[in-house]
């Protein structure tokens, strides 16, 4: 990321808006935001594949991490959106470290995204990836474009779900509702 570059669109901005270039509380806000960005945009400068770690395993059923949470900035509005999201799959000879669920879907959300797509990408990634025998991930989310601005909703929850391989179709129609009745619940965020 160009420090510099973000650094002057900040202070472009500001001067947009109308900001009183004099105002003391802004003299070192370009450059705080800058490192912001390169902070929460990292996942630009991320491969998710460096947090494959697969063990082998027999198991065959379905393993779910829920309740994650997350944030991610809407590709639209440069708003933030956050939430609860939840990652299964069906293993097929190998099982991932738990924790790499979670790191993995970070990379993605720290990307400019649109909530469908960040789920689709979550999920493709891990079926691909695994080489497992189904995938399926389901966000819940608040988005801050929706609060701040157009219908100003607070509380409006969007959710999104994607399901591959043996979740997906008629035939994975159990499944799927045995993963949806383990995705998070309604306890805020």
């Amino acid at each position: 990321m160009q420090k510099e570059k973000i650094r002057e669109a900040v202070v472009q901005l500001l001067d947009g808006i109308g900001h009183p270039k004099d105002d003391p509380n802004i003299t070192e806000t370009p450059d705080r935001v800058a490192k912001m960005f390169i902070d929460i945009m990292n996942g630009y400068n991320e491969d998710p594949s460096k947090h494959l770690k697969l063990f082998p395993s027999d198991n065959k059923e379905m393993v779910i991490v829920r309740n994650v949470p997350f944030y991610s900035y809407c590709a639209h509005h440069l708003q933030p959106f956050y939430g609860k999201l939840t990652i299964g799959y069906i293993p097929d000879g190998k099982v991932l470290g738990l924790s790499k669920l979670v790191r993995i879907a970070r990379v993605f959300a720290k990307r400019l995204q649109l909530q469908e797509d960040l789920t689709k990408q979550i999920a493709e990634f891990i079926f691909k990836n695994l080489n497992c025998r189904g995938a399926a991930v389901n966000i819940k989310s608040q988005h801050m474009c929706m609060v701040v601005r157009g219908v100003r909703s607070y509380g409006a929850e969007t959710v999104t779900t994607k399901f591959m391989g043996i979740f997906d179709g008629d035939q994975g129609r159990e499944l799927r509702d045995q993963f949806l009745s383990n995705t998070s619940d309604k306890e805020g965020y």
